[in-house]
């Protein structure tokens, strides 16, 4: 048999670790229904003619078929060539206009499932990954009020987690769109398009880029970087760009809009997760219409955005009715699979169970089946052991499981259960015993908690 090797860009996770992904899951979704979002799963594929749009992702969709397909096969035709989603915005789209006359509008959404993308992996970037995304939709106008939301909701659920501190940098392409026109550059797009390279190039070049591709003067260009550079946790940001002597009414629209966001998100901001206007911020994708956030986590910048997303006014459109939207996307695998590689966070333990039923000879396994059976019936997940070894490796089996608890039935009927990290053994009554909050369920620890953990 050839050697198994490991394929590229497709991370599986080993038990422990998959507990710190089911947690996170499990955490977000918490907290969106606490808001009133709905969960949906879409199809994990859409025809090609809807995935690809001529822009670069174009050449990184995956395309689905069958090995045996014939060329008279209903699926073989180009129009049925299907290609597995890339995000989870096209395939949401789609779900909006197909089932728009069985949703209530506004429509409150959260969606937790892989896509695919044929890129070339690396550190944050796989060709599988998980997105949890949430956005609201309303039916040919949703008031401005929801990107406030949208951004607290997101902000609320991310503090929520145990990752390394996060910061959400803010802007509005009403803003940016505005002061590049009062400035009058020639082709505000391309002006917009070549900002968002700054994370890329030095300045300089970017400034150039202006002058070759957006039509600025070298004056009009060192103005727009100056904008670029304006960055605050507060409102003090509008006195700095009206500094900038620029005029014109989107540019106040999208000044008024980027401070309600930031007043609105001060009360749930934390010392863990912060919320900053960022002028620099554009966003590549053409359909933003307003708001639009990158999310930053600390230490790991060299990811670039962890999450992003904004307000765009035309999500979809069947002729009759356009459907706008905002929301925001958060890289579940992204996020994760780095702090799980680093050590950052652990599982708590590999297994479910938090106790295992010790076996004392192959003829009592009916009494350990037993006691397990009672356990289970209280909701405490266990299991018992898969032979009746010594009880000092049956021991050794519960720690390299990280079972917190072995169970002992007696001879006379009675029981006893033991810690094994402290060696605590007491009589217990499987009717009524139950271990305590922190070990009845896997749990996500962080480095610190590690640290403390006995070896």
């Amino acid at each position: 048999m050839s050697k198994i090797t490991p394929l590229s860009g497709f991370p599986e996770l080993l038990p422990d670790q998959r507990v710190v992904e089911r947690e996170v899951i499990a955490s977000l979704s918490r907290t969106f229904e606490l808001h009133g979002f709905a969960n949906i799963e879409t199809r994990v594929v859409e025809p090609l003619d809807r995935l690809a749009k001529g822009g670069e992702i174009d050449k990184e969709i995956y395309l689905l078929r069958r090995v045996q397909a014939g060329s008279d096969d209903e699926d073989s035709s180009p129009d049925k060539t299907l290609g597995l989603h890339f995000d989870l915005t096209v395939p949401f789209a789609r779900y909006v206009l197909e089932n728009a006359g069985k949703l209530e509008f506004p429509f409150r959404r959260f969606q937790i499932q892989p896509a695919w993308r044929g890129e070339r992996p690396q550190e944050g970037r796989y060709r599988q990954f998980t997105q949890a995304d949430i956005d609201i939709v309303g039916r040919d106008e949703l008031p401005f009020h929801h990107d406030v939301e949208v951004m607290r909701v997101m902000v609320e659920a991310l503090d929520a987690l145990p990752v390394p501190a996060l910061s959400f940098q803010v802007n509005n392409r009403k803003l940016i769109q505005g002061f590049y026109r009062g400035l009058g550059l020639p082709d505000v797009t391309a002006a917009i398009r070549v900002i968002d390279k700054l994370d890329k190039l030095p300045a300089d070049a970017v400034a150039q880029l202006l002058v070759d591709q957006a039509g600025a003067t070298p004056e009009q260009a060192a103005v727009c970087l100056e904008l670029a550079t304006i960055r605050t946790s507060d409102s003090s940001f509008v006195d700095r760009v009206r500094a900038l002597g620029v005029a014109d009414d989107l540019l106040e629209q999208g000044l008024t809009e980027l401070s309600a966001v930031l007043d609105g998100c001060a009360p749930v901001v934390s010392g863990h997760v912060t919320v900053e206007a960022n002028l620099r911020i554009a966003r590549g994708l053409d359909y933003y219409t307003g708001t639009v956030v990158e999310i930053f986590m600390a230490g790991y910048e060299r990811l670039k955005s962890v999450g992003g997303g904004g307000r765009y006014d035309a999500l979809a459109s069947d002729g009759r009715s356009t459907y706008p939207g905002v929301g925001i996307s958060f890289g579940v695998s992204r996020t994760l699979i780095p702090l799980l590689a680093d050590g950052v966070l652990a599982g708590s333990r590999s297994v479910p169970s938090a106790v295992l039923i010790a076996l004392v000879d192959d003829e009592s396994r009916a009494a350990s089946d037993a006691a397990a059976a009672a356990l289970r019936a209280r909701d405490i997940p266990c299991e018992v052991a898969p032979s009746a070894q010594k009880f000092g490796r049956q021991i050794r089996f519960a720690e390299r499981r990280g079972i917190p608890f072995v169970w002992f039935p007696q001879p006379d009927g009675t029981h006893e259960v033991k810690d094994i990290r402290s060696g605590d053994q007491s009589v217990a009554d499987p009717q009524t015993w139950t271990p305590p909050a922190q070990d009845l369920r896997p749990r996500v620890v962080t480095a610190d908690e590690q640290k403390e953990q006995p070896s």
